[in-house]
């Protein structure tokens, strides 16, 4: 038998979203967001149109999801705010103190059991009153998400010391304002996709400063952006174009957002050479304020891709026509419960080592996981083994690469309303019963088998 084991200290947790668990959609004063638009207009943009209206319930049954916390023995949760249900209209202008009591009692209910809360402020959840004013699109957008964030730093930041402001935001950008099958449902081909992920950029840099200016200094706390990539791979390794194809394609995913970041604060020379006309510019003011605001990095990562060029003659303006470079799965990597995540454990353990270059950050894997569609089985062992796979994977970029890893998120907590895929695709660690009116939580197997993990802070090979 042999053991390995993590660093002391390390961040062993799990993820949610407020629009996936919560429900509550419209209890106790809670505004309408763009999920909450999205899903109830119907048409077949959700599966079976299913909606997050009740979800897992957790806006009630919060205390269900300690128990379930407790089991595993997390070190950390991860779970976002609600916008609209702290401000029901996206503005400080009426707080809804439900709202406040809500995460307040969450919070303190998690460092009464010595779980440390990592706190999203924005994951894909809009208020509606927002979106109406142009959403991510307007750049007044970030002036008003900055007075959010102060509002929730000086809410509950006494308490919570490590944020993340934005999930995802090339998610954001390509599936709701590009594509449109991701609320508010935008459809802006090679346009709306470069301006939304600008505004969220900046909307990022003010929160950070904003934090860093007012409250660090009594609050002591951290706050970073939640980014999610793939790895890629050229299809050739030994053609030029598959090569160049690859390298486009972790610029276009991964140093758009991250390079600004993290480097100078502007966009990689690729992109900047590629569609000059179609990227919005930060001026030298806006290049100042954006580099350097990130006090950790937190990486998102599911699968791994192949790339060759993309033939774009064949497409017409979009964001991967300026790409120029199309990721394809090797039909030999096994599939978990979604068509697009293909398992590939050391593609993680690459992209770690890749990540060194923006300066050698300490890392957060924020997410992390594997799907099972309905009906799931309990006994997940295929699961269980893509994570045994991953974290050893992890634990090779540790020892191996040195790579700075400090933790690692398991998405998801709980079985909940996958976007799109409503509740057919199943991320949860925790099967929960959507047929039953108190739903439910059953720890799957790959539940039991992390809780050891975390609990000998080791990976254990039999």
């Amino acid at each position: 038998m042999e053991s390995l084991r993590f660093p002391e200290s390390f961040a062993w947790g799990a993820g949610t979203a407020a629009y996936q668990i919560e429900g509550g959609w419209d209890a106790d004063g809670k505004g309408l967001n763009i999920w909450d638009t999205f899903t109830h207009q119907g048409g077949d943009r959700v599966f079976k149109n299913q909606t997050g209206d009740v979800a897992c319930g957790s806006y009630t049954l919060w205390e269900e999801d300690l128990k379930c916390i407790k089991q595993l023995g997390l070190t950390h949760y991860r779970f976002s705010l609600s916008w609209s249900r702290l401000l029901p209209d996206g503005t400080t202008g009426f707080i809804n103190q439900k709202g406040v009591d809500y995460y307040n009692k969450l919070i303190n209910s998690l460092l009464a059991m010595n779980v440390t809360p990592l706190v999203t402020l924005y994951h894909f959840d809009m208020p509606q009153a927002i979106e109406d004013q142009g959403g991510w699109n307007s750049e007044k957008t970030t002036e008003v998400f900055e007075q959010y964030a102060k509002f929730c730093f000086s809410t509950f930041g006494d308490r919570v010391k490590f944020w993340i402001t934005i999930n995802e935001p090339i998610m954001v950008a390509r599936l709701g304002y590009e594509l449109g099958i991701f609320a508010p449902g935008k459809k802006e081909p090679g346009s709306g996709v470069y301006q939304s992920a600008h505004n969220m950029i900046r909307a990022h840099a003010k929160a950070w400063h904003a934090y860093t200016t007012i409250f660090k200094e009594k609050q002591k706390g951290f706050v970073s952006i939640a980014l999610n990539s793939d790895w890629a791979e050229p299809l050739d390794p030994n053609s030029r174009d598959d090569q160049e194809a690859r390298e486009r394609y972790l610029m276009f995913e991964l140093d758009w957002f991250a390079k600004p970041i993290f480097v100078d604060g502007d966009y990689p020379a690729v992109m900047k050479l590629e569609i000059s006309r179609k990227l919005p510019e930060f001026t030298d003011e806006e290049k100042n304020m954006i580099r350097g605001t990130a006090d950790f990095f937190c990486l998102n990562y599911y699968t791994t891709r192949k790339v060759k060029p993309l033939n774009v003659k064949q497409s017409g303006p979009s964001y991967s026509s300026d790409m120029g470079a199309e990721g394809i799965k090797d039909p030999e990597w096994v599939e978990a419960g979604v068509e697009w995540l293909a398992v590939v454990p050391w593609g993680l353990r690459k992209l770690l080592a890749y990540i060194k270059k923006f300066g050698d950050p300490e890392i957060h894997i924020t997410e992390n996981g594997f799907a099972q569609n309905d009906p799931p089985v309990l006994q997940d062992t295929h699961r269980w083994g893509y994570f045994r796979e991953t974290l050893g994977e992890v634990l090779k970029a540790i020892k191996q690469d040195e790579v700075k890893v400090r933790g690692y998120f398991a998405w998801s907590l709980l079985d909940n309303f996958e976007w799109i895929s409503g509740y057919n695709v199943r991320f949860g660690l925790f099967h929960v019963d959507f047929n039953q009116p108190n739903l439910p939580r059953t720890p799957y197997f790959s539940a039991i088998e992390y809780a050891k993990v975390v609990k000998g802070n080791e990976l254990i090979y039999k």
